[in-house]
């Protein structure tokens, strides 16, 4: 067996309709597409939510709310989270930008925020650019140390 010989498998491939290849073929004239109107044209194509004339429902929908072009995204990371790598041993005291993206819980670019979900019962100095009051007082309280960037 080699390239120049392979076939499909047996009934796997339907034969096509020849659409257009004259009357003889029952196909042909209008080639199935009906008679005139901008459908039966080559290149139609509808626009994504034309309605047929009718107010479109995007446009029919009330607008509210905005979207605040200063916001600031902030990858959240969890006590417990933490805790955890430092149970597997992938931290040991400090924990810093370079530490969170090598254990990929946050990307080069990213705003990193400390949340206060879980418990943290090991003793970490953490750098990051904010923390959550909870967060703060549960690093504290284990002996950590909180530096803000």
């Amino acid at each position: 067996m080699s390239l120049h010989n392979l076939t499909p498998a047996e009934g796997s491939i339907k034969k096509g309709k020849r659409i257009a290849r004259g009357e003889g073929s029952g196909k042909g004239g209008t080639a199935t597409r009906g008679h005139n109107g901008q459908k039966s044209r080559s290149g139609y194509s509808k626009k994504i939510g034309f309605e047929g004339g009718q107010m479109p429902l995007q446009r029919r929908v009330p607008k509210f709310g905005f979207t605040n072009i200063n916001r600031k995204e902030y990858q959240g990371i969890n006590l417990e989270k933490l805790q955890s790598l430092v149970d597997s041993g992938k931290i040991t005291d400090t924990v810093n930008l370079d530490i969170l993206i090598t254990n990929r819980l946050a990307r080069k670019n990213d705003l990193i925020k400390i949340l206060g979900n879980g418990e943290l019962k090991a003793k970490l100095n953490i750098t990051v650019h904010k923390f959550t009051a909870t967060a703060k007082a549960a690093i504290e309280a284990a002996g950590g140390e909180v530096v803000t960037l």
